[in-house]
């Protein structure tokens, strides 16, 4: 399965090391093939330089560290989502074949898609019979 993270849950997995948010990361690295969007990288740095610039550095290994597959933001087309820099993250998980936008962000969460289908960190271990 591809599973988009979203920049929310990049974020608390880095800043609440030994979260569940953090194992079902390191979950889905581990069992599904993890994808991050451009944008939602520089997302996670603008917030990191701007709430915590002490933690870029780790920030940056963490990333390296990852195992996962880049797919660029996609600019153009149909508004499918309120918040417009929302947009071109959900147009890479349309064009990049993602089965799930793993998020917090009540944007992609109220959207009645399938494909990408938004959840959230709950809801994905629900789905897939994991506990921590």
């Amino acid at each position: 399965m591809r599973v988009l993270i979203d920049t929310n849950i990049l974020l608390s997995a880095m800043w609440f090391k030994g979260s569940t948010v953090a194992k079902t990361l390191l979950y889905v690295a581990g069992n599904h093939k993890l994808i991050l969007c451009d944008r939602n990288i520089s997302e996670m740095r603008e917030v990191i330089r701007r709430k915590t610039p002490d933690i870029l550095a780790d920030a940056e290994v963490f990333l390296a560290e990852l195992p996962y597959e880049l797919i660029p933001s996609v600019e153009r087309a149909e508004k499918l989502i309120r918040d417009p820099k929302d947009q071109p993250i959900l147009n890479a998980a349309i064009v990049g074949g993602i089965d799930v936008i793993l998020t917090g962000d009540k944007d992609f969460l109220c959207l009645d898609l399938d494909y990408p289908k938004p959840m959230t960190v709950t809801q994905f271990l629900e789905a897939e019979g994991v506990e921590f």
